[in-house]
């Protein structure tokens, strides 16, 4: 089961940073994102025209970040994850269009081309915990 701090850190903030590599050249992009819980996934859009949108097809395994930025070393808080990216379809496309409109309501303004990131990993960095202290998540090990 996921940590309640993880949740809630993932819930309060609303930029990631998403990682991808295709033949062996790396690239990261920022992203407007909303996490739906009951997917454990998160939700941004962007084009697939993108070098990054095109990347998520070639090789839908990605890596990311959402950070907290401080200069307080006491404070400081971020995720790093690991997951599989496609593009939204079917039922989980309307429920991550109305998570994603309801949190972005500008977006309705735009197209919005939406990907879905199925979290398979989740590292949290919580100093406040002490320092360095992680709190871990795998799909994979989950009882």
């Amino acid at each position: 089961m996921i940590d309640a701090r993880i949740i809630r850190f993932l819930r309060k903030h609303h930029v990631l940073t998403v990682a991808t590599t295709v033949k062996d050249q790396p690239w990261c992009a920022s992203c407007f994102y909303v996490y739906i819980g009951e997917l454990n996934a998160l939700v941004f859009t962007t084009d697939p025209a993108t070098r990054h949108g095109r990347e998520f097809l070639a090789n839908s395994f990605v890596a990311g970040s959402v950070v907290l930025e401080t200069r307080i070393i006491g404070k400081i808080r971020g995720i790093q994850f690991q997951g599989r990216i496609s593009e939204a379809s079917g039922e989980a496309l309307d429920a991550a269009r109305r998570a994603y409109l309801k949190r972005f309501p500008v977006a309705m303004l735009m197209d919005t081309h939406l990907w879905v990131v199925d979290l398979t990993h989740i590292k949290m960095t919580d100093n406040r915990l002490g320092f360095g202290r992680k709190l871990v998540w795998n799909k994979d090990k989950e009882y």
